[in-house]
């Protein structure tokens, strides 16, 4: 029997024993995001094993990979083919893999521009509650249309199904990029943001950092053609006084804003937790009254990050202004004295737009689970 054959044997057994024993299971490949998510003391299902490249066509932008494969092995194989997954997923760590990036959902920077993780996933194989293999969606671009199963696993943080393999599409590297700066307040660079992610120009990402009622410092990043990049510089320029950072520090500095490595996200208190805000693209400048230190606008102001106390209060009161805004808000990151049994995500209960997905929900996971072998409650 080969190691991989091996490795969907021992998932199957493991997965059965836990549907006979009426016990749960934790999925886990390298660890790196174990703190996302609602706190569990499963028994781990280790992914790790299942490793590598399956295929890989730069021809077709597709590459197809074992759940546990080491993140940084696609990303090396692609930069090969000058080729990226267009959604920058952090890592959180040296040991990230594949099947950790899909589970968690998240995306970096360039969210904004290039979509999220769900939109480049084009097939997976999973193994359900029962421990049947199964497939779904396909391998290349053409052969998928539609909605698909396989668009459900990612954010799921393992609570569906065993994610085996999935296949994604993948991007060209773009021809240039630049990053420039300026200081300049949270309203005006919104307004700036909104005006300028309606207009055709090549811009990729943004992020604000500062106090909110003064001058924080602004960073976007112009990525495309080369014509399309020098022409947008004057354009872009033209409303406020922008400098070019060197390419070297604007690397550092998105990839330390993707990776959380900014000063703005550390130093986190043992009583503080970071704060996610996701927000409809009209909100406007917020100041939140407990916030403690800068604030972190992303995606021209539709994911925002703010350090505050970790208390039940305080985060209702986040939750509020999130939810008069149209969005919602999440404890990302506990500090070490904040209670590790607080609800990290809002629930559905608490949007009135959302309650009718529990009953979707509910029967997603009955099909996929009905053993209950996945049911942490990890994520609500």
């Amino acid at each position: 029997m080969s190691n991989s054959n091996q490795s969907i044997h021992a998932f199957r057994e493991q997965i059965l024993n836990a549907a006979q024993n009426k016990t749960s299971l934790s999925i886990e490949g390298g660890g790196t995001k174990s703190w996302y998510g609602n706190l569990n003391h499963f028994e781990k299902l280790h992914t790790s094993s299942y490793s590598g490249i399956l295929e890989y066509q730069p021809e077709e932008l597709v590459i197809t990979a074992c759940a546990g494969t080491p993140l940084k092995e696609i990303q090396t194989a692609l930069a090969d083919k000058n080729q990226v997954l267009a959604f920058e997923p952090p890592h959180f760590g040296e040991a990230a893999t594949f099947g950790g990036v899909l589970a968690a959902g998240l995306a970096g920077p360039s969210r904004i521009s290039a979509g999220s993780l769900r939109d480049f996933v084009l097939g997976v194989r999973i193994m359900d509650g029962k421990g049947q293999d199964l497939a779904f969606g396909g391998k290349v671009i053409k052969n998928v249309a539609g909605y698909d199963v396989s668009r459900l696993l990612p954010g799921s943080l393992g609570t569906l199904s065993l994610l085996l393999e999935a296949s994604v599409k993948v991007l060209p590297k773009p021809a240039a990029t630049i990053s420039l700066r300026c200081k300049i307040s949270q309203a005006r660079a919104l307004l700036l943001l909104n005006e300028w992610a309606g207009q055709p120009l090549p811009l990729s990402a943004s992020g604000w950092i500062g106090n909110a009622n003064q001058d924080g410092e602004l960073t976007i990043r112009l990525e495309g053609a080369i014509a399309a990049v020098k022409t947008a510089i004057p354009l872009m320029g033209a409303s406020i006084n922008m400098e070019e950072l060197d390419p070297h520090l604007a690397l550092k500095f998105w990839n330390d804003l993707r990776e959380q490595e900014l000063s703005s996200f550390n130093n986190l208190t043992a009583d503080e937790t970071l704060y996610r805000l996701a927000l409809p693209a009209a909100c406007g400048p917020l100041n939140i009254p407990k916030a403690n230190g800068e604030m972190v606008l992303e995606w021209h102001g539709q994911q925002r990050w703010v350090k505050a106390p970790g208390d039940e209060a305080t985060f209702a009161l986040i939750k509020q202004i999130a939810s008069s805004n149209g969005g919602h808000a999440t404890r990302f990151r506990q500090g070490v004295n904040v209670d590790p049994l607080n609800q990290r995500f809002t629930l559905l209960t608490e949007q009135a737009h959302s309650i009718a997905l529990e009953a979707v929900q509910a029967r997603l996971r009955s099909a996929f689970d009905p053993a209950g072998v996945f049911v942490t409650s990890r994520l609500p």
